[in-house]
């Protein structure tokens, strides 16, 4: 049975001379039938360049993905991964605005666009001409209500943009995002029950939502409630184990409650994770 490195070897000096098209045929699927740690790289890269080169988006995507797993840290898998994800998203974004040039989500696009750009009233007006046309579309009042919230700035009034989270929960009840913003939004203003019934709801619908855990947690305790506040905290510091802050008020909630041992456990794992 031939050697896959001769041939892999080979294939690679094809791509550096230029002949994709006779290297990537046998460059798929070599990674996991080489030995040598090295040319698993090499055939990986040279893989993933010749997809891209070629167009053949999901052998590239393969490719990139066996590249992340074996090699997570290495510079050139992740510049090379940042330069093909944002070629996809930029052929993408072309397709969408050539074929449904007047859809939601090509006019989505624009407004996230002048968004980026700092231009909120050009984004905002996208926006509000799409609920013109369809007032249920899902996204678009939250996305009106983060634009607002930067108009705002840390000390702008909030209440407009209060309102369009609001209105996200009647066109889409399952918002989470729109339910910790507005749990946010009444911590800010030290409304501590308002806020933890936010903050419950955000982890009713999304149980994986770690920052709604610690911002219940918090909020509880400013009202007082520290033993109800330990529940969502411990579950926090399982999810984010390494965050000193989940297990400072983690530490807070037990003393406050008696647990002298627990407080002390967490104040040592606070003091090693902020190190």
């Amino acid at each position: 049975m031939p050697d896959p490195a001769v041939s892999v070897t080979r294939a690679i000096s094809l791509v550096e001379e230029g002949r994709c098209q006779e290297a990537l045929p046998i460059l798929e699927h070599a990674m996991s039938r080489l030995v040598d740690k090295q040319l698993r790289y090499n055939s990986g890269m040279a893989e993933a360049r010749c997809a891209m080169a070629l167009d053949r988006d999901s052998v590239a995507l393969d490719a990139l993905q066996q590249l992340r797993r074996e090699f997570p840290d290495d510079p050139e898998v992740l510049y090379i991964s940042v330069h093909y994800f944002g070629e996809l998203a930029m052929k993408a974004s072309q397709e969408l605005a050539a074929k449904a040039p007047t859809s939601p989500q090509a006019r989505r696009l624009e407004a996230e666009n002048f968004e980026s750009q700092g231009k909120w009233d050009e984004a905002a007006g996208i926006y509000k001409g799409i609920l013109a046309q369809n007032p249920n579309t899902p996204g678009i009042h939250y996305r009106l209500g983060q634009l607002l919230l930067s108009k705002a700035g840390d000390s702008g009034p909030v209440d407009e943009a209060r309102a369009e989270f609001e209105k996200e929960l009647q066109v889409d009840p399952h918002s989470a995002s729109s339910e910790f913003v507005l749990g946010e939004l009444a911590r800010r203003a030290g409304h501590w029950e308002e806020a933890a019934q936010h903050f419950s709801h955000a982890a009713k619908l999304d149980v994986g939502f770690a920052e709604a855990y610690i911002a219940l947690g918090m909020s509880l305790s400013s009202a007082g409630k520290f033993a109800d506040a330990i529940p969502p905290l411990e579950t926090y510091v399982k999810m984010v184990p390494a965050d000193p802050t989940g297990h400072y008020q983690l530490a807070i909630a037990y003393r406050r409650t008696g647990n002298a041992a627990g407080a002390a456990r967490e104040m040592a794992l606070q003091k090693q994770n902020t190190k």
